[in-house]
């Protein structure tokens, strides 16, 4: 069992949805804070904010590109990824090109992901690949898999939570193995409600969480300390 501030340090505290005002990004800040979370995961607008807020706090300000759909053209997610760097972010979460990718359109896929990645590990900055897994067969996860080892992405990511699924235990682990090797983190998200989905995607091979539920899983995780 995990002590809270072990949990706590593998979470992106997240907060993606369109109609998010500046008072719940600050809340969001605010938390973030006070739980020592390993980011905050926020919509491009909101990075100024949280670079702001978060400065000197120990937490990274994570954002997303090419969000939710993955269909965004690939020099606009490569501006993208540039433009928030330069606004203060520490962390890219990009989202696969679903559709080229299932449409056996490998080299635009790949290429997809290489002009963010390879953006993010000129600035130092982390990049992680969501592969909206729920949309995807398992040879499908793999390659995606495959391309991102290749790229050089730090971690491979389930999910947007704004497709048909979240993240499941056979996903992760699946990931997990195809990503080993190659010293790729895992990212789960989608669904991480409760305390025991928390430790059930690490068991499976999760080493980062994307939750919007991190102070709730928190409180459960201090009670069952006691």
């Amino acid at each position: 069992m995990l002590a809270p501030a072990q949990l706590a340090a593998l979470m992106d505290h997240t907060l993606l949805k369109p109609e998010a005002t500046e008072a719940d990004l600050l809340r969001l800040c605010h938390e973030a804070r006070e739980n020592s979370f390993c980011s905050v995961c926020v919509n491009p607008t909101w990075v100024p904010l949280a670079a702001r807020e978060l400065s000197g706090s120990g937490v990274k300000v994570c954002t997303v590109v090419g969000f939710p759909l993955g269909a965004t053209l690939t020099t606009v997610k490569a501006h993208e990824t540039a433009r928030v760097i330069e606004l203060g972010a520490q962390e890219v979460d990009m989202v696969l090109n679903v559709g080229a990718l299932k449409g056996g359109q490998r080299p635009l896929a790949s290429y997809d992901i290489f002009a963010v990645t390879q953006l993010c590990r000129a600035h130092g900055v982390i990049s992680k690949v969501i592969l909206e897994t729920c949309l995807l067969t398992p040879e499908e996860k793999s390659l995606a898999c495959q391309l991102c080892v290749e790229a050089g992405a730090d971690f491979v990511k389930t999910s947007t939570g704004f497709s048909t699924g979240g993240a499941t235990v056979a996903d992760v682990r699946l990931l997990a193995e195809q990503v080993k090797a190659a010293g790729l983190g895992v990212k789960a998200s989608g669904g991480i409600r409760t305390l025991a989905d928390a430790l059930a995607m690490i068991a499976a091979g999760a080493t980062r969480l994307g939750v919007s539920a991190g102070v709730k899983i928190l409180a459960e995780a201090r009670v069952s300390a006691v």
